[in-house]
């Protein structure tokens, strides 16, 4: 289960917003940190074992680390990861990892400073290989590097993010531009895994147990440390196996990226309990009528719309 927990981010990244941002869904509809704590508690209670906290970018919403902790501390979770830009990660990195915080993923879309100030629109390189380099030594590991490959914008780095894993024990994880509601501006750069995987002839194929490799495809190089993933739900689509649901910053259930259903779980979390009837009995409910009626697969194809959120309000 992904949980985004803010929609606000320090970033307005191409494939996520436009240039202008968009308007917060705003304070009054955010889940407060407890009602986060209840939906956690509702779906260890369902067999959910596995949690994520994203955003938006997560490290912005204040009181993060203590959340953290007490996410831990709820029985069931057996593990707790992020995702984020990394950026505000150098000051966070060992608080979080002592909260109970297991591994971090981190958006990284290119090696090289202007671009990447480019593609961010506000992002600073150096602050994202400060937080890298803050949660290696504070063993939020294995890190996880989020790249999504754009076709005359990055591609031309991919064998510089394979040299990355040759170094370090990194999963450098290659994503297809998928479309959603703002990014269609750049629609036209979407790349194919095939088209990646041309420019990688010496990768070779890792077979792994679907727990540890998730929605990725693992190769590696021989004689790397790290390995390589490719995420590609427009060319391969992975829906047969995918075991995700995410829950919103403003408490709405989603069982696909790509899907415009979603489950109110907000409106569970502040029912009037009544006799025989918690807030966490009408959450489970509603997250066993989600995950029940969890679509077949989604539809992409390539330059479509996709959802009628921007990704920051749905979460990474």
């Amino acid at each position: 289960m992904r949980l985004s927990i803010t929609d606000k981010c320090n970033y307005r990244c191409l494939y996520c917003m436009p240039e202008e941002g968009i308007p917060d869904v705003g304070h009054e509809n955010v889940l407060r940190y407890e009602e986060l704590e209840t939906i956690v508690g509702a779906a260890t209670e369902l067999g959910i074992k596995k949690f994520r906290l994203t955003g938006g970018e997560p490290l912005v919403r204040k009181g993060i680390v203590d959340f953290v902790r007490r996410l831990k501390e709820i029985s069931g979770v057996e593990q707790l990861t992020m995702t984020t830009n990394g950026a505000l990660l150098g000051d966070l990195a060992l608080p979080l990892k002592r909260a109970g915080l297991d591994r971090v993923n981190i958006s990284l879309d290119s090696l090289r400073h202007s671009r990447f100030r480019e593609i961010t629109r506000l992002g600073n390189l150096d602050d994202v290989y400060a937080g890298i380099n803050a949660a290696t030594e504070a063993g939020l590991t294995p890190i996880k590097l989020n790249v999504v490959v754009m076709k005359g914008m990055n591609d031309d780095e991919i064998i510089d993010f394979v040299q990355l894993t040759m170094q370090h024990p990194f999963e450098v994880r290659f994503i297809e531009l998928m479309p959603f509601s703002g990014n269609e501006s750049i629609s036209g750069r979407y790349i194919s895994r095939e088209e990646m995987l041309e420019k990688l002839p010496a990768l070779r194929p890792l077979t792994v147990p679907l727990e540890e490799s998730g929605v990725a495809e693992l190769y590696t190089y021989p004689g790397a440390r790290g390995q390589i993933g490719f995420i590609s739900p427009l060319s391969h689509c992975f829906c047969s196996t995918c075991n995700k649901v995410r829950v919103t910053s403003d408490g709405k259930l989603k069982t696909c990226l790509h899907s415009n259903q979603e489950y109110d779980l907000k409106t569970a979390l502040r029912i009037e309990e009544k006799k025989g009837m918690t807030r966490k009995d009408a959450v489970k409910k509603a997250i066993q009528e989600g995950v029940l009626a969890k679509e077949e697969r989604h539809h992409l194809v390539p330059g479509q719309k996709s959802v009628d959120r921007n990704m920051n309000k749905i979460g990474g």
